[in-house]
């Protein structure tokens, strides 16, 4: 392609995504393909010679398009925004025709200059203090563009290991002893709702974390997280990093930073904030009420690319002092030195990577584009918006709201068991006309409802709340219809489910053998469990699930290493079997298989399990959480499995 060509093309590629763009509530949210589509429609290998550009731009329609999930649909209410704007797509387009690498100031002054500059706008936008301005003077505080919050998150922690090292005397680089005796008594602290990038941090650095209850409103209070900090001083650990949250993933609940933020003070703590989503809603005055105790963070990160109309990446992040970044990250060796090193602002020591791209231009373009005032009317109509279906749920008697409304998020349920909301999102995805997901409150299995998109309109909203309803009646039809079914089977009254883990039938805790006609019944029968063995499984433990599993080193599941049963199964069972208590197996049953031939031929069971296994993932969960400790403890007796 020549520089005419480009010109050409480039013009209807434009036009491809303005017709796109305008023609997307046409298209089906999510897609319904398979993994491995796309190694169906193209080569194995790649083509020896250069195809025409019309070919290959054919191949978006045929083969990109069918696989994606339509994010700036009006009917996408998946996950928080990933919004775009046109004047942030022709900053990229700029921004990517220079491509230039912006590691140090003169490698492009212009990026260096105008990202700096951002920062700054976006303080003062947003109501966050002053030390977080670009400031040449001791601290040092100021702001850069990164490509997400959970890379921030993560140099904000590693920064705060470095300012910890340096309070403890292990700032000299010779001195990896004591650097590795210090890391291993570290502890940071986040709520039980903090993202999972907090988490992953604290992995890759091998770093303490506790992950700490919150109150009724999903909050961290201060008062948990001070007996926290005196428990693990008493122990000899060493507290140095916490990480509130303003609008959980969960719910978009916000952490109470005035109960936190002078405790992190006082104890000497680097307070990092994660605003994700939230954040970008300061710009709104209305909201900053949740920004009181933000003059006690060390750092504060937020996407500009989820809220404010600049498409991914651009991610915000703030320090009150850069000292740390750079001490965790400088290298300086003589090819990236330059005449006014150290007097101008080298971003490269404010990150992990050394190249960067020109993200700060789409940022500005956006921002002048809309104006504060623009941004703020956006931002107050995706509000609207989510009142208006909470209002809708709220009428309807089936339905539950789960959580307080803030903001653009609206958290919802089916009255009942967990399963039948599981069932309800399972049914509307499988749909395709809007796309959700899950999230989990309070043992409640719930549906997230976010606004998502510039051009989401009242009508829209109805259109899919109207869905939601009639997938919903649906959904609670055949469960009426299969609670009739189980009458049928309470009779066998059974002790522990049989699960395909994978596929292969496993027989647990249990003397006698009974089979289930209908496959489709298996998943109900977890709701006649009664007596529960547990015992621990190889898995290791994860610090997210710890507080619920009693602090035992490892995780609590049903143990079927001295099972190994499937060869005594008929294959004609299809893996639908159950063991349950005092029931006599009926005689034309006892002839359908023969365990004894079984064994020694080595036979084994057809693979193929319940069509409704995966429906029990929520349900195996709560009875995971509710078993108590004796039960972990508890161990399987072999000869209480017996054919005889």
């Amino acid at each position: 392609m020549d520089l005419n060509e480009y010109r050409i093309k480039g013009k209807e590629a434009v036009d491809y995504i303005a017709d796109y763009l305008k023609d997307i509530r046409k298209r089906r949210v999510f897609p319904d393909v398979v993994p491995g589509y796309i190694r169906e429609l193209l080569p194995c290998e790649a083509p020896d010679k250069g195809e025409k550009w019309d070919e290959i731009f054919k191949d978006v329609e045929r083969v990109i398009m069918p696989g994606i999930t339509h994010w700036q649909s009006p009917h996408m209410h998946a996950y928080f925004p990933a919004l775009n704007s046109f004047p942030s797509l022709i900053g990229d387009m700029i921004s990517d025709a220079i491509n230039c690498l912006g590691f140090t100031w003169a490698s492009s002054p212009a990026a260096t200059e105008l990202e700096s500059l951002m920062m700054d706008w976006l303080v003062k936008s947003l109501g966050l203090p002053e030390k977080f301005l670009i400031s040449n003077q001791e601290p040092y505080g100021g702001g850069v563009l990164q490509t997400s919050v959970s890379e921030s998150t993560y140099l904000a922690l590693l920064a705060a290991r470095s300012r910890i090292f340096d309070k403890y005397g292990c700032s000299d680089v010779e001195k990896y002893i004591e650097k590795s005796e210090i890391n291993g008594r570290l502890v940071a602290y986040c709520s039980n709702q903090a993202h999972s990038s907090v988490e992953k941090s604290a992995l890759i650095a091998i770093t303490r974390l506790r992950l700490l209850p919150t109150d009724d409103d999903i909050r961290l209070r201060g008062e948990t997280l001070k007996k926290a900090i005196e428990q693990d001083r008493k122990d000899g650990l060493i507290p140095f990093f916490v990480c509130a949250t303003l609008g959980t993933t969960g719910v978009c609940a916000f952490d109470n930073l005035e109960e936190i933020g002078p405790i992190c003070k006082s104890e000497d703590l680097w307070l990092h904030i994660d605003a994700a989503y939230a954040g970008s809603a300061f710009v709104c005055p209305e909201y900053r009420h949740f920004l009181k105790g933000m003059e006690n963070a060390t750092s504060f990160v937020f996407n500009p690319s989820k809220w404010l109309m600049v498409h991914f990446d651009c991610t915000c992040l703030w320090v009150e002092s850069s000292i740390w970044l750079h001490q965790t990250f400088t290298v300086n060796p003589l090819y990236l030195k330059h005449k006014y090193s150290g007097a101008a602002i080298d971003y490269m020591h404010w990150q992990v990577g050394l190249s960067r791209r020109f993200r700060a231009l789409k940022l500005w373009f956006v921002i002048r584009s809309f104006g504060i005032e623009g941004l703020q009317n956006h931002i107050r109509k995706g509000v609207k918006l989510a009142e208006l279906f909470e209002n809708l749920v709220r009428c309807d008697q089936r339905f539950e709201i789960v959580a307080k409304r803030h903001m653009g998020l609206v958290v919802f349920r089916l009255k009942g068991e967990n399963e039948v909301t599981e069932q309800l999102l399972k049914q509307l995805n499988k749909d395709g006309r809007l796309h959700v997901v899950p999230a989990r409150v309070k043992n409640k299995y719930i549906i997230r409802f976010t606004v998502t998109s510039i051009d989401t309109t009242e009508e829209d909203i109805s259109r899919d709340w109207n869905i939601i309803q009639a997938i919903a009646g649906e959904v609670l039809d055949k469960v009426e219809l299969e609670a009739l079914k189980l009458e049928e089977i309470k009779k066998f009254q059974s002790s522990l489910l049989l699960s395909n883990v994978p596929q292969i039938p496993k027989l647990v805790n249990a003397s006698f053998l009974a089979f289930l006609q209908e496959i489709d019944m298996t998943y109900e029968i977890v709701k006649e469990l009664t007596n529960r063995d547990y015992s621990n499984s190889h898995l290791p433990l994860t610090p997210r699930r710890k507080p619920k599993l009693n602090n035992n080193p490892y995780q609590k599941g049903i143990s079927f290493d001295q099972l190994p049963l499937a060869n005594f199964l008929n294959k004609e069972s299809n893996g639908n079997i159950f063991l349950v208590p005092n029931i006599n197996i009926r005689e034309e049953d006892q002839n359908s298989f023969d365990c004894k031939n079984a064994a020694s031929n080595g036979k084994k069971t057809n693979s193929k399990g319940p069509s409704k296994q995966s429906s029990l993932d929520s349900k195996i969960e709560h009875i995971f959480e509710e078993v108590e400790e004796a039960d972990s403890q508890a161990n399987f007796d072999q000869n209480n499995l017996s054919f005889n």
